[in-house]
């Protein structure tokens, strides 16, 4: 991936658009989904395929690296496990939940194995433990989690 394989994807996006688009003046990240480019791809795919519309992240990751958390309107360029863009997609709804609060309906949305709660709380807890360590935290029932709902709006 290059900076400027990003930047040529936006202006594609934005040259897509009528020239009053609120969109041209808005700003974007460009990047992957989960901790490794394997994961990369297969969430990017369930997100390119529609199935995938939802995700989180822990707070304290977004405080660890002195980011705000992602608000409605966020805008992301979702890299694959090369770097390479995917799709744009913009998030619509952001809700802070314990972890121990997703409910069924929102792991439904992650797009993941089953669909379940169930295989959502068993993949969560064995990514956040193994991602958690790196920034000195450890896994907790009740973290605070961004929780992400988006839309594709560019692919």
């Amino acid at each position: 991936m290059t900076e400027e394989t990003i930047k040529a994807y936006w202006q594609k996006f934005l040259s897509s658009l009528p020239a009053d688009s609120p969109y041209h003046s808005k700003t974007y990240v460009a990047e992957s989904w989960g901790d490794n480019p394997a994961l990369a791809d297969e969430l990017g795919a369930l997100i390119v395929q529609g199935i995938k519309t939802g995700t989180c992240s822990a707070v304290w990751e977004w405080e660890a690296e002195g980011n705000p958390i992602p608000e409605e309107g966020y805008i992301t360029i979702a890299l694959d496990g090369n770097g390479e863009p995917l799709c744009v997609v913009e998030t619509y709804e952001i809700t802070i939940r314990k972890y121990n609060e997703v409910d069924a309906d929102f792991a439904r949305t992650e797009g993941e194995g089953d669909l379940s709660l169930e295989y959502w709380r068993e993949e969560h807890k064995r990514y956040f433990t193994r991602t958690l360590a790196k920034i000195g935290k450890e896994f907790s029932a009740d973290m605070p989690l961004a929780c992400e709902r988006f839309r594709v709006i560019y692919e």
